[in-house]
């Protein structure tokens, strides 16, 4: 097992995480937005679902950050 790393140092990796993350998502929703039918509703849809669906894969991540040391 490696070594353990302090709130601190967990805080950091979770930060750079989420920006290496967020960087990647944002490219992704553009990239694939680009594609979709020249229709209000389905992109008005799209990006309203891509909006709040970046938190959820980034939950445990971030509760791994808080989390107490033993």
């Amino acid at each position: 097992m490696g070594p353990k790393l302090g709130p601190r140092a967990r805080r950091a990796v979770a930060a750079l995480g989420v920006v290496g993350f967020l960087i990647f998502y944002v490219w992704a929703v553009i990239s694939i937005g680009s594609h979709l039918p020249d229709n209000q509703i389905v992109r008005l849809l799209y990006y309203g679902i891509a909006g709040i669906a970046w938190g959820f894969p980034l939950l445990p991540l971030l509760s791994w950050a808080e989390k107490k040391p033993k």
